[in-house]
Formats: structure tokens, sequence, C-alpha cells
């Protein structure tokens, strides 16, 4: 018996970690096309080309994939920072490395940097903590770099870090979003001007001048 004219055809067995990324990678476009609450797991099915079972083998729920999906995006944006910091000993390009991580991430990775700050399930407490977890990371490595080099108190380099932080992910979202008449690179050097210009004037007995000073 032929199948119905407009059903799509299943996709051929993959390996489990294959599959898995492959659900993930669908249920992240119809998260941010959808939204949590609008988004079925009969459509994430029907879209991966895979049946609801198959899909329930991965993910027990609709909030288990979602959380799944979250904690990759976060793991990303969370080793990005921390290898934008280790790109460089010079604390201006590790501001302007890190500013342009996210602006980096949001540009080729849009969908999942809405799906972390844009969510809108943040009322739950996973969800919440996810979100937090990587305002939190990033900020604890970008306050070891601060701390280290200024040689303030662990609490001061910590709410700096966090100011950078907000900075870099608000900005890029605003960026994004706003579909701002900036490109890429002149946006990226706006705000690391701007952040150099703040952290840049804490003392720092270890920091040579750089040229222009």
């Amino acid at each position: 018996m032929s199948s119905p004219p407009d059903a799509r055809p299943r996709t051929s067995r993959l390996p489990r970690d294959a599959r898995r990324a492959q659900l993930l990678g669908v249920a992240r476009e119809v998260f941010v096309e959808q939204g949590y609450h609008s988004a079925s797991m009969d459509e994430i099915a029907e879209r991966a080309g895979v049946s609801k079972p198959v899909l329930y083998q991965h993910f027990p729920g609709k909030l288990d994939l979602y959380l799944a999906l979250l904690t990759t995006s976060a793991d990303e944006i969370i080793a990005g920072v921390t290898t934008a910091l280790a790109s460089t000993t010079d604390n201006r390009r590790r501001v302007q490395a890190t500013i342009e991580l996210w602006f980096d991430y949001v540009d080729a990775q849009g969908q999942s940097f809405l799906l972390v700050f844009g969510s809108d399930l943040t009322n739950d407490p996973e969800v919440r903590d996810i979100v937090d977890r990587v305002i939190s990371e990033s900020a604890s490595a970008i306050a070891e770099v601060i701390s280290e080099d200024t040689d303030l108190p662990d609490a001061a380099a910590q709410l700096l870090a966090v100011s950078l932080v907000g900075m870099g992910h608000v900005g890029a979202r605003n960026w994004l979003s706003a579909e701002s008449s900036l490109g890429r690179d002149e946006a990226v050097q706006l705000v690391s001007a701007l952040a150099w210009r703040g952290i840049g004037g804490f003392p720092n007995p270890h920091r040579q001048p750089t040229e222009g000073e």
C-alpha cells in the first residue's frame, strides 16, 4: 500500500548520537519559530521524518527536549567566552574578542541565541537556571582575569564581569532583533570601545601601555 502523497518520507536509521543531534536541530527551528508553548512534539517528529515513538526514545517529553536544546546552546556560548579570553594576553584585545564572540554567535547562531535569551518559558526554574548559568559562568571566567590583572577584590571583579557580559549579550541581541543598519564589524567596534574605556580605566600593575595610549 503506497503512502499518501503528502506524507513525508521517514529518514534512514542513524546512530543514536547522530539522531539526537538531528532531532535537536529540528526542534531548535520549531521552538524559535513558534515558542515553547505553541510548538508540538507531533510537528517536530514530522519535520525530522521520524515517528513519535522514536522522538520519545530520545526525549521523554517536550520539556526534556527543550532543556536539552537550551543546555547545548548554553554550553556553546560559555565555551566561546572561555576561548575568547584565552585567545590573547592583551586585555584590550580580550575585551574585543569577548564582545566579538557575542556578535559572532548571534550572527551565525541567531536561533540558538534567541532560544536562550528570548525564551518564553523563563518562569520555569530549570529553564531559568540554564539561562542564569550562561551569565554566571561567562562572568566567572571574565572575573578571574579582572581579579588577576587589577588586584580588585573578588566581589568587585565579579560585578564588573557581569556588567561586561550584560553589555555583550544585550548589545548583540539588540543588534540582531532590531535588524540594525550597523554592520557587524562596526557594532563590535562600538561596543568593544565602550567596554574597554570602562574596564581599561581600572589600575592594572601588570599592564603595559598599548599603542596609542
